[in-house]
């Protein structure tokens, strides 16, 4: 028999505390720009039927894990948030105050072939408004990316913003092919270039008369030109109006523009379409989203406007740990590591209790080893401070030692106490 090879399935990933404290800091962050917004949380299960998921995704469907349950049910593990939240709002209607704003942080699966800043398995991390069809809606989903990135320390990003019904007014334009079609030829224009996006177009049909017109079309530079190209069109309008409501959110010009190659190849987008892009390094949109008038229609027969997006946390994550842009000062698992002799492990217990009473998170060293290994431990752990119960104690006082200054000192419990309460939050590890 061969031998067992203990790792994970490729494309899923373990994360080991050190790891988890990261990423936990990048989702409170999130979290924090959600609520101060008026979103609310949502959690949807893993798994829905697979007639909820297919005929949602287009040609991106076949990356959805599909099987059958033990009753030979088909479902499917969900593909991202937005197709469950439309399931939601369907099912749960009347339990629903409208305009329901909610975020979700919770992860998706995608059968998809592993690569740098692409898993099988991840987190997304999504906002959305249902039930308003104002431009308002819009703008503030991409005010929370800005405000979302610029907290986690972005700079050198730029939300790059279109509207699918130009899209469509250009399939109407040029007469032929499938509007969806073109939209997932113009989307692969990152990965496979102008010349790439023409090999696609022929290959869905489109004469070379059509791909030129496509071709003018993704290469014009403002709204200006885009408003001599398209005339007096109404996703004209709502991108005008959609920039004036960013600047009156206080976003400066640099940080949003209008592409009109952006396509955002799934089908179920109907208006203002965006996604945010760092310039270095080269890992592809860290965020995506737009307006779904219609997908929700699709399950009720009665459409409800909605816009939201998703961010990429995954890459996210793998973009601040290239640039170093993790602060020092992430909470460590405990402000104090509480150590003892063997003689003192009866007082070591209690003391850690009292302590935690106090609202301290504290972790008390359960191994066999000396002194020099726990304060070892600490250090390993990221614990900057360390209470050492010795003899002192039956004088109800400890060692109080900082970790980061090596300093020490011996203190009565009440005032280490005291003192820890007033420092664990500016300790920096």
């Amino acid at each position: 028999m061969a031998k067992q090879e203990f790792r994970s399935y490729r494309g899923m990933r373990d994360f080991l505390p050190e790891e988890m404290r990261k990423r936990d800091y990048v989702f409170s962050i999130l979290e924090e720009v959600f609520k101060a917004h008026g979103f609310e949380k949502l959690e949807t299960p893993a798994i829905e039927l697979w007639e909820i998921l297919s005929g949602k995704y287009g040609e991106e469907e076949k990356l959805i894990y599909r099987f059958k349950d033990r009753k030979g049910r088909e479902v499917g593990l969900r593909y991202d948030l937005t197709v469950p939240l439309a399931r939601v709002v369907v099912q749960h209607r009347g339990e629903i105050t409208f305009p329901f704003k909610r975020y979700q942080m919770e992860r998706v699966w995608r059968a998809d072939r592993p690569q740098k800043g692409r898993y099988r398995e991840f987190y997304q991390c999504d906002v959305d408004i249902v039930g308003s069809s104002s431009i308002i809606a819009d703008a503030e989903v991409i005010t929370i990316i800005y405000e979302s990135l610029k907290k986690l320390g972005f700079d050198n990003f730029v939300v790059r913003i279109n509207n699918r019904k130009l899209i469509s007014a250009l399939h109407s334009m040029i007469g032929e092919g499938d509007e969806f079609e073109i939209a997932r030829a113009m989307d692969k224009l990152d990965k496979k270039g102008i010349e790439g996006v023409k090999e696609e177009l022929f290959k869905r049909g489109i004469s070379k008369k059509g791909t030129e017109k496509v071709i003018e079309a993704m290469k014009i530079e403002s709204l200006e030109e885009a408003k001599e190209f398209y005339g007096n069109h109404p996703g004209i309008k709502e991108l005008m109006e959609l920039f004036e409501f960013l600047v009156s959110y206080g976003i400066e010009e640099k940080y949003f523009e209008y592409d009109p190659s952006l396509a955002r190849g799934l089908d179920y987008y109907t208006g203002p379409i965006f996604e945010t892009v760092v310039k270095e390094p080269k890992i592809g949109s860290i965020t995506g989203g737009g307006r779904y008038d219609r997908l929700i229609g699709m399950f009720s027969g009665e459409e409800i406007p909605a816009t939201g997006t998703s961010l990429g946390v995954e890459r996210i994550i793998a973009v601040m740990e290239e640039l170093s842009m993790f602060p020092d000062s992430i909470e460590p698992p405990a402000h104090v590591l509480i150590c003892h002799f063997p003689e003192t492990k009866k007082g070591a217990v209690k003391l850690s209790s009292e302590f935690r009473k106090e609202g301290l998170r504290v972790d008390l060293y359960s191994g066999e080893k000396g002194l020099r290994a726990q304060l070892g431990y600490a250090s390993d752990k990221g614990i900057p401070f360390v209470v050492i119960v010795g003899e002192e104690i039956n004088e109800g006082k400890i060692v109080l030692k900082n970790l980061d200054k090596r300093e020490q000192e011996v203190l009565p419990v009440s005032e280490a106490i005291l003192k820890l309460k007033n420092l664990y939050t500016s300790a920096h590890r």
